[in-house]
């Protein structure tokens, strides 16, 4: 993906904003209960970065231990889900592709945690479905 682009996003009530420098490096649609609950939505949508793409403009993200490894991040005034981290990869960070100003500017290439896929939820796209998360090394990007 091209690296030049700049994006911009934040939460809903806008106490918290951000921009990005560069498209991510992956991107995907991910259907496990804890995305599910943590959004309120039947599937996330997320795309990752590293750390240093990523600048925060303003407010601060409150981040909620959903797992041992799992922080994710919301504004603590709205409630609204913008990122994810896992902590064995403290390199990257994940941002809600729905937060940003202009979301029509990423678009997921797969899907994850597809055994855990609502039952009457119909995606008719040709982005390649994994039953669990999608398996990355420390080194990947």
């Amino acid at each position: 993906m091209a690296q030049r682009e700049l994006l911009q996003g934040g939460c809903l009530c806008g106490a918290i904003r951000y921009q990005v420098n560069g498209l991510p490096f992956d991107a995907d649609h991910c259907h496990c209960s804890q995305c599910r609950k943590s959004a309120g939505a039947v599937m996330m949508s997320w795309m990752d970065f590293y750390y240093e793409q990523v600048q925060w403009l303003q407010g601060q993200v409150t981040e909620f231990a959903s797992s041992k490894d799992i922080r994710r991040g919301f504004c603590q005034h709205c409630g609204c889900s913008l990122t994810y981290r896992h902590l064995d990869y403290p390199q990257y960070i994940t941002l809600s592709i729905a937060s940003l100003d202009l979301p029509q500017k990423v678009q997921p290439t797969y899907h994850i945690h597809t055994d855990e896929q609502v039952s009457w939820l119909n995606i008719d796209d040709n982005c390649p479905r994994y039953k669990a998360g999608k398996t990355l090394t420390k080194s990947s990007n």
